[in-house]
């Protein structure tokens, strides 16, 4: 089994923020969790760097373009090794590999006759670099503005035209075949709808700038933005060499978007692909936006989340925790200081840490720093030990159909059952009335902390990794093909330290 999952590319006129920080760390969540399954995996990301506003922006800077984007894109770089992902691809559309690869498309389409030259006119905006029919657009003062509040420019140039209408029925009979590959379920009806409205022929050239990749045997024209971008998925898999072992393991993959590209990804996209012989993606996420304390951010205001700023002050696993347990994943979201806190201190410090704390601390001093294995376990003991199987095949369910959250509660729920069980059962009583029995107890919560810690490795790696320690074991010895049967014959405890500690309002 393999598992390709990416980031849309990300776009370089401007600095990494919270929700570059969202998408990333979630390919990374589903990335170790289908490495944990045994899966061999591939996570991509990158930064998308033509386009008129790309230009604009370098022009207002007075920056050569190529070296605005250079800098811009080490800003992108720098952070995921600073959120704790592991990629395996940093792709740039300005790479000569990309460029090959996204001409070579253009011919591949044009080959089979989906590509003509015309003239466009109609509404453009630059901020999107998106063309918009007049009814999707909102009068104001100024002018016509996009759904996003992008302002809009009425345009008229030579362009090629991709024959998109012509896959009106192609795609509608796809995605009714496979209904769960756009999800959530109402951004699957959302496409949909938009689909049977009626698909027009899409501009994807522009002669009005330079900046971008030039279409083939035409130096007037550059690639509309969308075409060029969107190319980088199958770029990293050596496309065009579709024979490549990588092309031939990994596509079709999982793009995880923000839920204002979906239709990019999910029309455009599919499209083009059909249209050049490939297959459409397997599945395409489209997650929610994040307010802060209620207000919708906006560098006007000033109220942009810098995720360097957050980690320094709460934590890299306790930001990475935060934002996938707190809001279901595909809905809005507030980000809150006090939701952080809050949050944090009840699931992580007080119910998983706590537990992590006053088990092995308590080993430690009572059954040096080890306990066996019982020749058997009574009622109580396979009944929480049933709980548990119960709780990792609820993970797993959710983790598939990328409901982190519910994953997260299931976990966090069942912890507090070993809680329980802990304050019913008492080694702390039963160490003066019956040792045999408190070691008993004391393999029971261990081995389950064990087993519970490798069902949170993808959310807080991190973290995860210094609880395993205190038990003497890593994150190479255990995957969840193993998790299930895993009971040693001895458990080992090092010296506990605090790993959550709470947050101070």
């Amino acid at each position: 089994m393999s598992f390709f999952v990416t980031t849309p590319i990300y776009y370089v006129n401007d600095v990494p923020h919270i929700g570059h920080a969202y998408t990333t760390i979630a390919c990374d969540i589903f990335n170790r969790f289908h490495k944990l399954k045994g899966e061999e995996t591939f996570f991509l990301t990158g930064t998308d760097e033509h386009g008129q506003k790309v230009e604009k922006a370098s022009l207002a800077k007075n920056k050569d373009t190529q070296k605005f984007v250079d800098e811009m894109s080490q800003n992108f770089r720098d952070l995921i090794p600073f959120l704790g992902c592991e990629i395996d691809d940093f792709i740039r559309t300005t790479e000569d590999r990309h460029k090959n690869a996204t001409q070579f498309l253009w011919n591949k389409l044009k080959e089979n006759n989906q590509i003509y030259l015309s003239n466009y006119e109609g509404w453009y905006s630059i901020r999107d670099e998106a063309f918009y029919l007049e009814s999707e657009l909102t009068k104001k003062e100024n002018g016509f503005v996009a759904p996003s509040g992008a302002p809009v420019e009425w345009v008229k140039e030579e362009s090629y035209f991709f024959k998109l209408s012509a896959w009106q029925n192609k795609l509608l009979e796809f995605y009714e075949q496979n209904k769960n590959s756009i999800l959530p379920k109402s951004r699957y009806n959302e496409v949909l709808s938009f689909i049977k409205g009626g698909l027009k022929d899409l501009s994807i050239s522009r002669t009005t700038f330079k900046w971008g990749i030039k279409v083939p045997e035409d130096d007037n024209h550059v690639m509309y933005v969308w075409i060029d971008a969107l190319c980088n998925y199958i770029t990293a898999l050596s496309y065009p060499n579709i024979d490549n072992s990588s092309f031939k393991k990994f596509w079709p993959g999982v793009h995880i978007v923000g839920k204002d590209i979906l239709r990019f990804h999910a029309v455009y996209w599919p499209a083009f692909l059909l249209a050049a012989d490939i297959e459409p993606p397997k599945k395409i996420f489209a997650h929610g936006w994040w307010t802060n304390e209620g207000q919708k951010i906006s560098k006007s205001i000033g109220n942009v989340i810098d995720p360097y700023e957050i980690v320094n002050q709460y934590g890299l696993d306790q930001m990475r925790f935060f934002l996938f347990r707190e809001v279901p994943f595909g809905n809005d979201g507030d980000f809150s200081k006090d939701a952080i806190a809050q949050r944090v201190n009840a699931d992580l410090s007080n119910n998983f840490g706590n537990l992590i704390q006053r088990i092995s601390s308590f080993i430690v001093k009572n059954s040096d720093s080890k306990v066996n294995k019982p020749a058997e376990f009574i009622d109580d003991d396979k009944n929480l030990l049933n709980q548990y199987d119960e709780a990792l095949n609820n993970y797993l369910t959710n983790m598939n159909s990328y409901s982190i959250d519910k994953a997260l509660k299931n976990i966090f729920e069942f912890l507090s059952l070993v809680n329980t069980f802990v304050d019913n059962q008492a080694p702390w009583s039963l160490k003066k009335t019956d040792p045999v029995r408190m070691e008993e107890v004391l393999y029971v919560v261990a081995i389950l902390i064990i087993k519970s810690s490798i069902l949170l490795l993808p959310i807080i790696p991190s973290s995860i990794k210094k609880v395993l320690s205190i038990f003497s074991l890593s994150v190479e010895e255990i995957n969840l093909s193993k998790i299930q049967n895993f009971l040693p014959e001895i458990i080992s405890i090092k010296k506990p330290y605090p790993i959550f500690p709470r947050i101070e309002k």
